[in-house]
């Protein structure tokens, strides 16, 4: 079943855990997803896979690549196929937006989040990002580690 999140009224179906360590991520936004109805069923049982996938812009809009939404099983023939390629729906000056930063800046979109809303519409939380050098993944290992054992001796201190 689909987490919910405390903070807001968001059920999380699927969270990329990987990219803040994989990638140096500037910004976020919220961007719909075209689902068919089997789709949607089977996101609400809360089976989704993003880690894997990425965003690219073609033609002027906007595409979730490698995505993986497992069939729903009482879908029967009328179900879907697991990675298809699915548009996001954005504003025509976010996608303009988006691919110059993509084809100039050398950045990626990478989903962070799959989610459904308070209202029940299914959302992905699209982060803007550079992908880290392996000596910043070492950094960024090092400080989660230090920040850990800290905590850890603070706590045994009292």
């Amino acid at each position: 079943m689909a987490k919910k999140n405390k903070d807001d009224d968001r059920k999380i179906v699927a969270e990329n855990r990987k990219a803040h360590f994989s990638y140096a991520i500037s910004s976020a936004m919220e961007a719909g997803i075209m689902l068919t109805g089997s789709e949607v069923k089977s996101l609400r049982l809360g089976r989704a896979t993003i880690a894997e996938s990425y965003a690219q812009a073609k033609d002027g809009e906007i595409f979730l690549i490698n995505a993986n939404i497992p069939e729903y099983a009482a879908a029967n023939r009328f179900g879907h196929e697991p990675k298809r390629v699915r548009k996001l729906l954005i504003h025509k000056a976010e996608v303009r937006k988006l691919s110059v930063a993509v084809q100039r800046e050398g950045l990626t979109l990478i989903p962070l989040k799959l989610y459904f809303n308070r209202r029940g519409i299914a959302k992905v939380e699209l982060g803007i990002a550079k992908g880290k050098k392996l000596h910043d993944k070492r950094e960024t290992e090092k400080t989660r580690d230090w920040a850990r054992d800290k905590a850890r001796l603070m706590r045994d201190k009292g």
